[in-house]
């Protein structure tokens, strides 16, 4: 018989001493939930392309907000379905000051003062072409500096509705410290700026603007967000975030790029986010509802992986769905 003095299974034997000895946990903490909201009143639609997830009128999302901070969620991310008519070129409605963006913030913020509110700065929602940003009719260029004006307003109003953490997802250059300087000049010098630092023009978004109605017109987003074939690309997105004064950076989407998030966390000392996009959640739930995973093992698996990777913080729309496991457990 042979003797073996390194023997690993030893670390792995029982349930207690593989939690004992796990390197990385999921806990509330580590959630953000995103969630879609509408005009009406005591209205919930669920989204088709994204089953269990929902557009809720702001009465019925600040109750979810609520059912969520029971659950020990302390953060949420709000994404407004704008409807057609407000939809234009310029994309003006993104920064009134009585919009349904802003009615929504200031509703969550007023039910639930400690739950923390991300809000997304990007054109696409209001801009009639669906673009992040402003397009020139004549060549359809995106404009980057004309949108920077645009991004900016759309900042201040959020931070003055309550909104706690900015996440300008435009990828349009220079977006962060224009964001800045207008939180700094407008008295939000405590407003956090989370950067979508790496976000790639991926098939994974579909879902999304399904839910958003907020799909391109016409083209791409390919010459804004990042080449998927790209991952040294990101540190240079990461040093001119961290030049521009965010304070926390993010990589989305997080499936397919953990080993950017890792670059990230290994070439930074600001937090790190990865955001579990709306395609990794269908992908999941389809393949779940035709009982091909056990959609628990592959949720805790899959998070787990996110924070393995490096991140420290996870926008997920299993958020929900992992705090009642924790909490059942």
């Amino acid at each position: 018989m042979q003797i073996l003095f390194n023997r690993p299974r030893r670390n792995r034997k029982s349930g207690a001493i593989r939690d004992l000895l796990a390197e990385n946990h999921i806990t509330t903490n580590d959630l953000i939930m995103p969630l879609f909201f509408t005009k009406g009143s005591k209205t919930k639609t669920e989204i088709g392309s994204m089953p269990g997830q929902f557009r809720y009128s702001i009465d019925l999302l600040v109750d979810k907000v609520r059912e969520l901070e029971d659950l020990g969620i302390k953060a949420v991310s709000l994404f407004p379905c704008i409807e057609e008519s407000l939809k234009t070129l310029d994309a003006k409605e993104a920064y009134n000051p009585d919009g349904i963006n802003q009615l929504a913030i200031k509703e969550v913020k007023k039910a639930c003062p400690n739950v923390l509110i991300m809000t997304d700065v990007a054109l696409d929602p209001y801009n009639s072409a669906g673009h992040d940003g402003i397009v020139d009719q004549e060549t359809g260029e995106i404009i980057n500096d004309e949108t920077l004006e645009v991004l900016a307003k759309m900042a201040l109003v959020q931070a003055e509705a309550g909104s706690d953490i900015i996440g300008p997802s435009d990828m349009m250059d220079g977006r962060v410290g224009v964001i800045r300087k207008a939180l700094e000049k407008g008295g939000y010098k405590n407003t956090l700026i989370m950067a979508y630092t790496a976000k790639y023009a991926s098939a994974y978004y579909g879902p999304f603007r399904d839910a958003l109605d907020s799909a391109p017109k016409a083209g791409d987003k390919k010459t804004y967000q990042m080449n998927p074939a790209n991952s040294i690309e990101a540190l240079r997105e990461l040093a001119l975030d961290e030049i521009e004064s965010a304070d926390i950076v993010m990589v989305k989407p997080a499936l397919a790029y953990l080993d950017v998030i890792s670059k990230l966390k290994e070439n930074t000392t600001l937090p790190v986010a990865a955001y579990n996009v709306s395609g990794e959640y269908a992908m999941i739930k389809a393949a779940s509802s035709l009982g091909y995973i056990d959609e628990k093992a592959i949720v805790e698996e899959t998070l787990v992986g996110f924070k393995r990777a490096g991140a420290d913080i996870i926008l997920s729309y299993f958020s929900e769905q992992m705090a009642k496991y924790l909490k059942s457990s």
